[in-house]
């Protein structure tokens, strides 16, 4: 339980139905739809839709999205791969031939096809209770009737605003400048999107008019996309892959998802004594560092397209770990991971659903960077994301751009099981740190007894291109500790990621919600 003398969050419990994201209104949006019948996907649809108007910054209906899924009265989980590929055209030889060593982050040459809407569809199709035109309600009149903007949202708009271009300015700027909180940020373009997609499915925005807009306006940023690339998007199920971490298994979104990569992380980190470690010590936030590192170089290496990653199953064997743990010095830091193509980015919406039936969703929605590629429509303002900018330009890289993959992507929906049984969907917000905050989000709750909210309230640390970023909540003895090991430390402006949970206890038929504090969202429950 946490000292109430002290600022924080309580836990939030209800026992018929529960939300938690990034922003109370998609929480309570998300609520209602559960109260008037509608199951967790429903809910989930309704709330990440309407995350694009409440953070558009962060995500929008030109993303990306992964989900994980556990149906009502089953055990098993499901996984969809709602990414977009790239356009058919797209040739990293011509790149290369061209001058460029990687992809332009802000260009429509880092546009993907986005894959959101078509997953969107098919998971109201498949597993919907109340249908698509119901689900896209309250989006529709929000981005008419207006959103106040929250203060999180309005500092990190502030921050990514540089990045808009062209007619994005016209959209996602207020007299060219950022909203302050408070201010309405209204986008009645965006309403008639979701009016078409609630009346004709994905071909309101596969195809026709919305489609024809966006393939000229990526066109006449030099982009090569066309009709074909946008009607032939079609998500994916697949199956999570999975990791054992002291009797809690981890399950992730498969490649082209980083997943794998926390899975990869804990396997590392079981090889060291967390419970004697300080939480908040040097020692903890050192060897996990090192761990990262060393993960994270794996990523680097084998994760791509699902067609193209074939050396998932060594990255995830136990003696692969064990090696990997051997080379970690608990007295010297090591060199950071080779970077990926990508640039530095934390900009993506999670949000999870448990409903009374016990149908879960661990949902995560992006459009990449801060108002991702800086581009939009010109007619219909749709914020294109720049996805692409995780691929490399390196020749025979599975990672290779090339029309029709799908780059690496950052953003990975979780869920922890016992026994076969989920008991906790969550995830950690925070581009590159996301398997990072997954695996710390492990060890607070098994090595550190945490309870959800406590473990996302934690101060977090993150080595990212060299830089070992502390948060405050950290005291300056660890910081110089850390720098005595060969850490660069230092302070980040912003907080490092956000996250998100949903604790199921079966025992007494309730459920726990978790909000980080460091985004506007709460956890609501009925």
């Amino acid at each position: 339980m946490r000292d109430f003398h002290l600022p924080g969050r309580s836990a939030v419990y209800a026992s018929n139905g529960m939300c938690a994201t990034s922003h109370p209104l998609a929480a309570k949006v998300a609520i209602q739809m559960l109260e008037s019948g509608g199951n967790a996907v429903d809910a989930a649809i309704s709330a990440a839709v309407l995350l694009g108007l409440c953070e558009p910054q962060m995500t929008g209906i030109g993303g990306d999205c992964f989900v994980l899924l556990k149906p009502a009265g089953e055990d098993r989980v499901i996984a969809l791969n709602g990414s977009g590929r790239a356009p058919a055209a797209l040739d990293a030889a011509n790149l290369r031939a061209g001058g460029h060593d990687k992809v332009d982050t802000y260009s429509a040459t880092a546009v993907t096809v986005p894959g959101a809407i078509d997953a969107f569809c098919r998971l109201s199709r498949d597993w919907g209770k109340i249908g698509l035109k119901a689900c896209l309600a309250p989006a529709i009149y929000y981005a008419e009737a207006g959103i106040p903007v929250a203060p999180r949202t309005a500092f990190d708009w502030a921050n990514s605003a540089a990045t808009l271009q062209g007619d994005a300015r016209k959209f996602y700027l207020f007299n060219d400048k950022p909203p302050r909180p408070g201010q309405v940020f209204r986008h009645p373009r965006q309403a008639d999107v979701l009016r078409r997609i609630s009346m004709e499915g994905r071909a309101g925005y596969y195809e026709g008019e919305v489609a024809e807009d966006m393939v000229a306006s990526l066109n006449a940023a030099g982009g090569v996309h066309t009709l074909d690339d946008f009607a032939a998007t079609a998500c994916d199920y697949t199956e999570p892959v999975s990791g054992n971490y002291k009797g809690i298994d981890l399950l992730e979104h498969p490649p082209n998802g980083q997943g794998a990569t926390a899975i990869l992380m804990n396997s590392i980190l079981a090889h060291f004594d967390l419970p004697g470690m300080d939480p908040l010590g040097a020692q903890r936030a050192h060897v996990e560092a090192e761990a990262a590192k060393l993960a994270y170089d794996a990523r680097n290496r084998f994760i791509a397209d699902p067609d193209h990653t074939t050396r998932l199953a060594h990255m995830l064997a136990p003696e692969t770990a064990a090696k990997l743990a051997g080379l970690i010095d608990m007295k010297k830091a090591m060199p950071a991971a080779a970077p990926l193509s990508e640039a530095v980015h934390k900009e993506t919406i999670y949000l999870t659903v448990v409903d009374k039936d016990q149908m879960v969703v661990s949902l995560i929605y992006s459009i990449f960077h801060g108002f991702g590629s800086g581009l939009a429509s010109k007619k219909f303002g749709v914020n294109f994301q720049n996805r692409g900018s995780g691929f490399t330009l390196e020749k025979g890289h599975p990672n290779e751009a090339r029309g029709g993959k799908r780059p690496m992507h950052t953003i990975i929906p979780a869920m922890l099981a016992r026994d076969g049984k989920v008991f906790m969907p969550f995830g950690v917000m925070g581009g590159a740190y996301q398997p990072n905050g997954h695996a710390r989000m492990v060890t607070n709750l098994v090595d550190y007894n945490m309870h959800p909210q406590a473990a996302l309230d934690a101060p977090r640390s993150f080595t990212d291109a060299g830089d070992m970023q502390v948060e405050r909540g950290y005291s300056d003895k660890v910081r110089r500790e850390l720098a005595d090991l060969g850490h660069k430390v230092s302070i980040p402006d912003t907080p490092i990621g956000g996250g998100q949970a949903i604790l199921i206890d079966y025992e007494n038929g309730v459920l726990e919600g978790a909000s980080d504090p460091r985004k506007d969202g709460c956890a609501l429950g009925y």
